[in-house]
């Protein structure tokens, strides 16, 4: 899976951190859409659109989910 923001560690500047994944991301953009347009929905329902659509995302880049 490929990293949303890497980057390297001040401390060391050899080594890098992944940050979140791509299709973390993708799932947190979604999940803000989402929310603004649902009043009433239970949270797990939420949540597992917003991985749909980033699931998606991912799929329509050529990505494995």
């Amino acid at each position: 899976m490929i990293p949303a923001f890497p980057m390297a560690v001040p401390e060391n500047w050899d080594s890098i951190q992944d940050g979140m994944t791509l299709r973390d991301y993708f799932a947190g953009q979604a999940l803000v859409a989402l929310l603004s347009r649902s009043d009433f929905l239970r949270s797990k329902i939420i949540a597992e659109n917003a991985y749909a659509y980033a699931d998606a995302m991912l799929e329509e880049r050529g990505e494995e989910i």
